[in-house]
């Protein structure tokens, strides 16, 4: 009976938090159900990593963007920017492949730099310091690549998105190392959650019972391995995988242990209190935008080198699936709440909807009406919680 409370206090105690995972489960059981299996196969589930994996890597900045009270609406232009620089040193200048990446990456932070100024310093508002600069650096693409596209790029630039770690310790018909890499990361996850537990207990706080935590780490082993099972028996682990990996685990750490995450929290949860404790806001908010293009810019890359090439159109749309993407995963319209594995859970919940649909035949008129029906919940549902939150007290 005890554990049956525990388990019905972790939800309702974490609803925000929990909801999405919930759902996540239950939208993943229903399209592998409607496409008969097809989602959930080893090519499928590569695919699904190859495919959306820009938009993860977006959301990781807007989190930091939007935990902070501010949107970005110029992300998917900053993208096609990067993408169209590295593109004409590459391949019309013939530069090595390299030099497009670190450009990519330059592109990025000069144009967060650029609008973290405007933001921080002269203080305009970041919804219109940022859809200037989505027409601004939409335009700039135009003229950098002379309204046409370029391709392809050498064989090394495609391998930072398409590539794969295959066969490092052999298997007989499946990559040992997939597996080993997804047994590091259960025992990596296990690990810190244990030491948490072990924290909260240390300074006496509420932890959930050991039967639910250790089912809790059962599970998510299942899941990972699961996965990387299905990834070794395709075509081994994706090298853009690994990349999202290290940005996942950076930001993780910058957001729950870091002092410049800790301010951000502060400052869109509540600014005027934030300023009273000496916090430095427009320091923080200026390297906040300088995060979110430096992340543009590594979207920028992968985005380029998925496709082979750089085109004038190129992330059209993308700021709003990464914003959709961390609202979807339980951020705040109003700032000051907000994780970095929500946002990722949220980014899937997109991308298996996404897929499933088109694994279905679903045309694309449709999949643009339930993604914004999605969207929308996601954001009443907030609403919800802070009149729930605010009955409470």
């Amino acid at each position: 009976m005890s554990a049956l409370a525990d388990v019905k206090d972790l939800f309702t105690r974490n609803l925000r938090t929990s909801g999405i995972y919930i759902a996540f489960v239950a939208i993943v059981l229903l399209f592998t159900v409607l496409t008969d299996g097809m989602l959930l196969q080893p090519g499928n589930l590569t695919n699904l990593v190859l495919q959306f994996s820009y938009v993860l890597i977006l959301a990781l900045g807007m989190i930091l963007v939007i935990i902070g009270g501010h949107i970005d609406l110029s992300v998917g232009s900053v993208v096609a920017l990067s993408g169209a620089v590295s593109a004409v040193l590459v391949i019309r200048h013939g530069m090595p492949w390299w030099v497009g990446i670190l450009a990519a990456l330059g592109v990025g932070l000069l144009v967060g730099a650029w609008q973290g100024f405007w933001v921080a310093y002269v203080g305009i508002p970041a919804f219109i310091v940022t859809l200037a600069g989505m027409l601004l650096f939409r335009g700039m693409t135009f003229r950098v690549l002379d309204n046409v596209s370029l391709s392809p790029f050498p064989r090394e630039y495609q391998q930072v998105a398409s590539g794969f770690i295959n066969g490092l310790l052999g298997g007989p018909g499946f990559d040992v190392f997939t597996l080993v890499i997804g047994a590091f990361a259960v025992v990596g996850f296990a690990w810190t959650q244990w030491r948490n537990r072990q924290g909260r207990l240390h300074y006496r706080q509420p932890v959930e019972t050991m039967g639910l935590f250790v089912a809790k780490l059962v599970i998510v082993a299942a899941v990972v391995m699961a996965f990387a099972w299905q990834l070794a028996n395709s075509r081994g682990l994706p090298i853009v995988l690994i990349i999202l990996a290290v940005l996942i685990l950076t930001y993780q750490t910058i957001t729950t242990r870091t002092v410049f995450g800790r301010h951000i929290y502060a400052i869109g949860g509540n600014l005027p209190a934030a300023l009273l404790s000496g916090v430095k806001v427009k320091k923080v908010n200026f390297w906040i935008f300088v995060n979110m293009g430096l992340l543009a810019g590594v979207a920028g890359a992968v985005f380029s080198s998925r496709s082979n090439g750089a085109q004038p159109a190129a992330g059209n749309m993308f700021e709003l699936d990464a914003i959709a993407a961390c609202f979807i995963g339980g951020a705040s319209t109003s700032g000051g709440v907000g994780r970095v594995t929500g946002a990722m859970v949220g980014g899937l919940v997109m991308a298996v909807m996404s897929n499933g649909m088109q694994l279905m035949g679903v045309d694309q008129s449709t999949q643009q009406i339930i993604r914004g029906l999605v969207l929308l919940l996601a954001v009443a549902f907030d609403i919800y919680n802070k009149r729930r939150a605010g009955a409470v007290r």
